[in-house]
């Protein structure tokens, strides 16, 4: 049966709180050209950020008012849309963005994932191939998986193939000066199962973002680049321990307290 209302998520909002939550995802999105969020949410927010791309192709008097009403920075965005965004993807047929699943990053352990604009300064993909070409040693083919990529991240690119070849070539310098490019994320919150209340649980985790973990560099004395404070699960949730322990004991001792001043308050009466 032809016509009927198209199916989207709803999110658990209602009609102005969902749209308001695609506009501030999209605005985020073409502000920092990358943003992490939930997988549903990045899905319906990808709707949105492809149709703006294509009123950028446009470029007419129209489409802009329409981006200007979608965007809750349009003095700053409308600019970058009509303009490096627009050439960036003016041969590109479709595709303008990017939805690469993580690992949950949200307490609640809900699906998440990264929302990119493709051929942008921060592509995962185009990072990805090129630390895979910078592992294979130069006189070794590339297989046909790792070929599909390089086609992928380079055919619509303006420059693409000297971009990522010179990108390789960085790769393999710092793999040859041995520099660390472990990543860690951002504080995350640690749950206690033996904990009753669930506002009772959570515990900021204390690493800095940035911070690189290097044992080895600690063994032999060293200092870390990006931080210097390392703190253990265990060590936070001990520290939680001891906490609980000493506000519990207060509270017993204030109880103890009270009863004692009363029988002496009977006695007066």
């Amino acid at each position: 049966m032809a016509g009927g209302h198209m199916k989207y998520r709803h999110l658990s909002r209602s009609s102005s709180h969902r749209q308001a939550l695609l506009r501030n995802l999209v605005t985020s999105l073409f502000k920092q050209e990358s943003i992490t969020t939930t997988w549903h949410k990045a899905k319906e927010a990808q709707r949105l950020a492809e149709k703006l791309v294509t009123l950028g192709k446009k470029n007419t008097e129209a489409t802009r008012r329409r981006a200007q009403q979608i965007f809750f920075e349009p003095n700053e965005l409308v600019p970058k849309l009509f303009g490096p965004i627009r050439d960036r993807y003016l041969e590109r047929p479709g595709g303008y963005t990017r939805i690469l699943r993580i690992e949950p990053t949200k307490e609640d352990q809900a699906e998440s994932a990264i929302l990119e604009l493709v051929d942008g300064p921060k592509d995962m993909r185009f990072a990805m191939t090129a630390k895979t070409l910078s592992n294979l040693p130069e006189t070794t083919r590339m297989n046909e998986l790792t070929a599909k990529n390089v086609k992928k991240v380079t055919q619509f690119r303006q420059d693409g193939v000297e971009h990522l070849r010179d990108m390789v070539e960085k790769m393999r310098e710092g793999k040859k000066m041995k520099w660390d490019t472990r990543t860690l994320l951002g504080p995350r919150r640690v749950y206690l199962l033996e904990e009753r209340h669930t506002r009772d649980k959570h515990l900021p985790e204390a690493v800095n973002d940035g911070e690189l973990p290097n044992p080895v560099k600690l063994l032999h004395g060293g200092v870390l680049q990006k931080g210097t404070k390392i703190w253990n699960v265990r060590d936070i949730v001990e520290r939680h321990k001891n906490k609980t322990r000493e506000a519990a004991r207060s509270e017993a001792e204030k109880t103890r307290t009270k009863q004692q001043k009363a029988p002496k308050a009977l006695q007066s009466a």
